[in-house]
C-alpha cells in the first residue's frame, strides 16, 4: 500500500503545467520532455480533453500517425523526426487560431510501462486586433471621410472653380482657352455653348459649321484649324458685350462626350456715378472699327434681355 501511494506521488511530481500566450497568426512550440529511449514501443499523443476527438498530434517510432487527428488540425502540427529517440517531444503549431486556445496535454504510451501523462499547457490566443481596437478604426475612418467630405464641399469653389477671363468692354474680341491633353479622334465634334444653352460655334468633319450657330453668334466666332490634332480648342469671340459661361464640349462620332470645360467671361463695363438730381449725365461709348455711314446706333438698358430702348 505504502508502495503505490509512493508511485503516485512520483508520477504526479514529473507532470509540470505551463503557460504560453501568443496571438493568432502565429506559431508556438509546445514543450513537452521524457526518456522514452529505454522504451520498447513508445507513442506520443498530444491531446486537448475538451475536443472530439481529443487526438492533436500522435507520433509512434515509425512516424506520424494521425487518422485519430482532429480536424481542426490538419497540416498545422508537427514534431521532430527524432522525438521518439532524442525525448523531445515538443509540438509544433502554426498558424495560431482564436479555438486553439485550451490545455494540451502531452502522453507517452507503451506497452511495458502502460500510459503516462507527461505534462500540460495552457495555450492562449489572443486577437493581433482586438474587435474594440476594429470597431474604433473604422469608426476613424468614417470620421475622416466625413470631415474630408465636409471640408471639401466647403471648399469645392477652389478645387472645381471655372476658368475666368477678364476684358474690358468695347474691346474688338476675347479668346476662351479650352485645350485637351487626349488625342481627339479626326470625326469628333466640337461644340462650344453659352449659360442660355445657344450654340456659340460648331467644328464638325474638319470644318466650322456656320450654319448650325445661334444668330446672335453669326460672324463673330474662331477656332484655329487643325485644332484636333492640336488639342487647342479655344475660342475667339469678338465684341464681347456681357458676362456668360461658355462650355467647350468634345462629342465623340456616336454622340459620347469626351471632354467637357467650362469658361466664365467677365466684361469689365466702365461705372458713372452722379449725383441725384444732377441735370444731365454722359454715358461713355466709343468704336475702334470704322463705321458704316448707314449703321444704326442703339442704347438699351441691360437689366432685362429686352429692356426698352433708350
Amino acid at each position: 500500500m505504502k508502495v503505490l501511494v509512493l508511485c503516485v506521488i512520483l508520477l504526479q511530481g514529473s507532470q509540470h503545467v505551463s503557460a504560453v500566450e501568443l496571438y493568432e497568426g502565429d506559431s508556438v512550440l509546445l514543450p513537452c520532455d521524457f526518456y522514452t529511449f529505454e522504451l520498447d514501443d513508445p507513442t506520443v499523443v498530444w491531446s486537448r480533453e475538451d475536443l472530439r476527438p481529443s487526438t492533436v498530434h500522435q507520433r509512434q517510432l515509425e512516424g506520424d500517425e494521425l487518422t485519430e487527428q482532429n480536424q481542426a488540425y490538419r497540416g498545422r502540427t508537427s514534431m521532430n523526426a527524432d522525438a521518439l529517440d532524442s525525448g523531445d517531444l515538443t509540438l509544433n503549431l502554426t498558424n495560431l487560431q482564436l479555438s486553439d486556445s485550451g490545455s494540451y496535454t502531452c502522453t507517452v504510451r507503451d506497452l511495458r510501462m502502460g500510459q503516462r501523462r507527461v505534462g500540460d499547457v495552457q495555450l492562449q490566443v489572443k486577437e493581433r486586433f482586438p474587435t474594440w481596437a476594429r470597431v474604433l478604426l473604422v469608426l476613424l475612418v468614417l470620421l475622416v471621410l466625413v470631415v474630408s467630405g465636409g471640408l471639401l464641399f466647403h471648399f469645392r469653389h477652389y478645387f472645381m472653380s471655372v476658368p475666368q477671363v477678364e476684358v474690358d468692354s468695347g474691346v474688338e474680341s476675347v479668346k476662351l482657352p479650352c485645350k485637351s491633353t487626349a488625342d481627339l479622334p479626326v470625326d469628333a465634334k466640337v461644340e462650344w455653348t453659352d449659360s442660355r444653352d445657344r450654340t456659340v460655334h460648331v467644328y464638325e468633319n474638319g470644318s466650322d459649321q456656320p450654319a448650325d450657330q445661334d444668330q446672335v453668334y453669326r460672324n463673330r466666332t474662331k477656332m484655329k484649324k487643325n485644332l484636333l490634332r492640336t488639342g487647342d480648342l479655344s475660342l475667339t469671340l469678338r465684341h464681347p458685350t456681357w458676362r456668360d459661361t461658355y462650355t467647350c464640349t468634345v462629342y465623340k462620332k456616336e454622340g459620347d462626350i469626351l471632354m467637357e470645360k467650362q469658361v466664365e467671361l467677365r466684361v469689365r463695363v466702365p461705372q458713372v456715378e452722379v449725383d441725384s438730381g444732377v441735370e444731365s449725365v454722359q454715358l461713355p461709348c466709343k468704336s475702334t472699327a470704322d463705321l458704316l455711314v448707314d449703321a444704326k446706333v442703339e442704347w438699351r438698358d441691360r437689366r432685362r434681355q429686352d429692356g426698352p430702348r433708350v
